[in-house]
């Protein structure tokens, strides 16, 4: 039994996207996140900081949105969107998904959030210009996060530049971003999962922004 805990349009998006490229089937545990009383304390026997996506697979808890891709990816190896251990491009393919929750989603917070430091040194996410400037070239010379193949490591990569460029407003509209989102979103899968995120979005406390689209 795979159990999901999410909510819509938040940082579960991407691991909800995955979800449907494995194809494997799994159960929705809604954690609204919004609501004006809170998470409910007996949510964070699963998430220790009430924080979503979280899964629950027979029993393992995964948290964390690169370690919940890893082991999803792993544990449902038919779907080959992890190259194997052994494989060459195992190591961007980490490197790419991990930087998301590492650099991306702390520099674009911080730059969201208005906070200013000088040098790359102070804060362990650096810069959001050497952000930038890195997306950009790794994006300028493959389709894909990790060269030419789709991976999971696009679910993550994909959904951050989406939501961050396009929602938020915050990393630069660049064609190169653009492209690759056209690119990534071009698939079954993710207009499965767009559908399905629309209809949970209805029973929650709706976000204070508006809602991405599944085109």
């Amino acid at each position: 039994m795979l159990t999901f805990y999410c909510m819509p349009w938040s940082r579960s998006s991407g691991v909800f996207w995955l979800l449907e490229e494995i194809g494997s089937p799994y159960e929705i545990e809604l954690i609204d996140i919004r609501a004006p009383a809170g998470v409910p304390e007996s949510y964070r026997s699963i998430q220790p900081n009430k924080k979503v996506p979280a899964i629950d697979h027979d029993g393992i808890v995964v948290t964390e949105r690169a370690a919940i891709t890893i082991y999803l990816a792993d544990a449902f190896p038919e779907s080959r969107l992890a190259p194997p251990i052994g494989d060459s491009r195992r190591a961007a393919y980490l490197t790419r998904l991990v930087y998301c929750d590492s650099v991306l989603d702390p520099v674009i917070a911080a730059r969201a959030q208005g906070w200013r430091y000088d040098g790359g040194n102070s804060f362990s996410f650096g810069l959001f210009e050497d952000m930038v400037a890195n997306l950009e070239r790794v994006l300028s010379v493959q389709p894909y996060a990790v060269g030419d193949s789709f991976t999971a490591a696009d679910t993550q990569l994909a959904s951050g530049i989406h939501f961050t460029m396009n929602i938020l407003k915050v990393l630069p509209d660049l064609p190169v971003f653009r492209d690759y989102i056209a690119r990534a979103f071009d698939r079954p899968a993710y207009r499965r999962y767009a559908e399905k995120e629309a209809q949970l979005a209805k029973q929650v406390t709706p976000p204070q922004f508006q809602a991405p689209s599944t085109q």
